[in-house]
């Protein structure tokens, strides 16, 4: 029998600077971008607290991203999408989205980082 699986979690793509997601895709962005989207979630790392502080607990400004885009698909609210396009302004930003996504259990179980 052969062996296979199948992820069915969301893929995010990290875009390099210039970069336009594909038609369809969901937005995850540092900053407001002229890139069109159904669905935009803002991130900031300006201002945010060090995980685990007593006012955040473990969940950074990535994390709450992607919930409001993962919860507003799920109840209908944000049109449907099957992958996010990613637009860090910053290595340090490109760096927190990955982070988020190996260290924070939500966003792991629901998205992915796509090859």
């Amino acid at each position: 029998m052969p062996a296979w699986s199948l992820d069915a979690r969301i893929p995010i793509h990290l875009l390099t600077p210039g970069e336009t997601p594909a038609p369809g895709m969901a937005l995850l962005a540092e900053a407001p971008s002229a890139a069109s989207a159904p669905a935009v979630a803002l991130f900031s790392l300006t201002g945010a607290h060090v995980p685990a502080c007593a006012c955040c607990g473990v969940r950074g400004p990535v994390a709450e991203a992607l919930d409001r885009l993962f919860l507003g698909r799920v109840r209908g609210k944000l049109p449907w999408f099957t992958a996010i396009a990613a637009l860090p302004q910053s290595a340090e930003a490109a760096e927190a989205i990955r982070r988020t996504l190996r260290d924070d259990a939500a966003s792991s179980a629901r998205f992915r980082l796509a090859i």
